[in-house]
């Protein structure tokens, strides 16, 4: 008994000398209890409940733990680099920002970087948790720990190591297991309250039956480990679980708080929108036809770094047009562009440029809609303007749908940008907004609502978000490789900006204090008829001995359940 028991004793000795009664001090009371009155089998076979307990945990832990060790097993040791006008073989440590690494058909990418040259199949599984492989080429991101197929790249750096979207992974999955500890202090604190109750309830027994055997049996019987078992280890098996599906949780205690959510604060740009603006309508005037006026403006805004530029160059692209070479051209700041196509002076930009297309009817229209226009002017005749929004993503009314199905009575859109633009996709939404807000705005927001009693959700991705992100009960970034800021202050990271792993996360965490729920209510009833039995004489301290871990493995059995949810469940 003693040197089976050695692990568990020593952690109770070293907590009782630091002053605390953990819930290691349970079951070592129970076992010195049966030793205290000669009861050696008794003792042995408290003794070895405890082990098989302490290895079934061990066993749910690591299946949890997994996922972090199947990511950590993806990252590549070696990375082909080019160098000196060669290809060499080195290290991934010693990998640069700024050098051109080569990724071959069936290879792992070593770093984030964007694609320079050549096009190939990524799964992104690893990093983003989605199943379908991605297409890259020039211009696309691709991240560390994803499996090149069906082509070649030539990758520039652009981090390296733990900088990398696949290292931020493995660090915030590491400080979720870190924070376990918060959870594991409340089952302690419990267990400081609830051994002097057992040790009373069997002093009674013995003032009033002066059966020793009983009194034991009582002890036995209750020291069980399972109440501190009962929250942690479902904690943990959900945040494994979640991991798997992209979703990194950054602790136990952001469940409870995520199943307790009832309102839901969400950023727009970049959030709830793709963040970039597409052009989503053409205003022809003058006779001209739509595709002339997105060619001339195209053409105009060819050497142009505005984002409604690369927005307008980006809708000629899909519908075909060639873009002609101007011959001048000039930037005008606050204001647009002026350039010479095919001889003719073309102008795009603000209503103050081109006056007379802004006062039509048919733009004011657009306008009222939350669209910003670039209005289009050859010569100084007005031909026609171009409107450009934000683009609402597409699974988002699905997902807010979810939500509210899952008793979210509360959820409001809150942004920075203007007040039109905000109306019109809250009106799409269906929502209540605050327009033109700052970040204290935001936190403003957050602790109102957390100050008449709500337990806050907010969404965000980018560094104006990171203050609400950190205040709220619980913040959720969007996409795992969005701002640094915004996933460090975040409880909650997405690996993918998918909105359906908002009411994902949401599932898992009312799911997981279900279960906990299920496991304490267990725990409760199965120690009150044990207690029961063993005061009455009907338990003797072998029996007691075994029965006292039987709800430790139901536990451990139960939550490992939350290993096995499927997504939508």
């Amino acid at each position: 008994m003693l040197i089976a028991g050695s692990p568990v004793f020593r952690k109770a000795v070293t907590a009782a000398v630091r002053g605390r009664i953990t819930a290691h001090a349970l079951m070592s009371f129970g076992a010195l209890a049966a030793l205290a009155i000669g009861q050696w089998v008794t003792a042995a076979v408290v003794v070895l409940f405890m082990r098989i307990g302490d290895h079934v945990e061990r066993f749910t832990a690591a299946r949890a733990r997994r996922a972090v060790g199947d990511l950590t097993a993806l990252a590549p040791p070696t990375a082909r680099v080019e160098r000196d006008g060669t290809e060499e073989e080195v290290p991934t440590g010693e990998v640069r920002v700024g050098e051109t690494v080569i990724v071959r058909p069936g290879a792992q990418i070593p770093v984030d970087g964007e694609v320079i040259g050549g096009r190939a199949t990524v799964d992104q599984a690893a990093i983003t948790g989605e199943s379908m492989p991605v297409d890259v080429g020039p211009g696309a991101r691709v991240f560390a720990a994803t499996l090149a197929r069906l082509g070649t790249l030539r990758v520039r750096v652009t981090r390296v190591g733990p900088d990398t979207t696949f290292g931020r992974v493995i660090t915030l999955v590491e400080q979720a297991e870190a924070h376990r500890a918060d959870v594991q202090r409340v089952a302690d604190r419990f267990s400081g309250y609830y051994l002097p109750v057992v040790v009373g309830i069997a002093a009674l027994t013995f003032l009033l039956s002066h059966n020793l055997l009983a009194t034991v049996a009582v002890l036995v019987v209750a020291c069980s480990c399972s109440l501190a078992l009962a929250t942690p280890i479902a904690m943990l098996a959900s945040v494994g679980a979640g991991a798997r599906r992209g979703l990194l949780i950054k602790g136990g205690k952001y469940l409870e708080s995520l199943a307790r959510a009832d309102v839901l604060l969400i950023d727009k740009t970049g959030t709830v929108t793709l963040g970039r603006p597409q052009v989503v309508d053409v205003l022809a005037l003058n006779g001209v036809s739509d595709l002339e006026v997105v060619t001339l403006a195209a053409s105009a805004e060819r050497y142009s770094e505005h984002p409604l530029a690369e927005a307008v160059r980006a809708a000629a692209r899909e519908r075909g047009l060639p873009l002609e070479e101007p011959e001048q051209f000039e930037a005008l700041p606050g204001l647009g562009v002026r350039a010479r196509v095919h001889g003719a002076l073309i102008a795009v930009g603000s209503g103050r440029m081109v006056p007379a297309a802004a006062s039509t009817k048919e733009a004011a229209a657009l306008e009222a809609q939350g669209n910003t226009l670039l209005y289009v002017a050859r010569d100084g005749v007005p031909i026609g303007a171009i409107a450009a929004a934000d683009t609402l993503r597409s699974e988002v009314p699905a997902a807010l749908d979810a939500v509210r199905a899952l008793g979210v009575g509360t959820i409001e859109l809150l942004t920075g940008d203007h007040e039109r633009a905000a109306a019109a996709l809250a009106g799409r939404l269906g929502l209540p907004y605050r327009a033109d807000l700052l970040p204290e705005d935001k936190i403003a927001i957050v602790r109102d609502y957390q100050a008449r009693g709500h337990t806050v959700v907010m969404v965000g991705d980018g560094v104006n978000d990171a203050p609400a992100l950190a205040q709220a009960d619980v913040g959720i970034a969007m996409g795992a490789a969005g701002a640094d800021v915004a996933i460090e202050a975040a409880h909650v990271a997405l690996m993918r900006d998918d909105w359906m792993l908002v009411p994902e996360v949401l599932r898992i965490a009312r799911r997981t204090m279900r279960v906990v729920a299920l496991n304490i209510a267990f725990t409760a009833v199965y120690n009150l008829v044990g207690l029961s039995l063993a005061a009455l004489g009907v338990l003797p301290p072998i029996l007691a001995a075994a029965a006292q871990s039987l709800p430790d493995l139901g536990i451990l059995a139960n939550s490992s359940r939350l290993l096995r949810q499927r997504a939508g469940s």
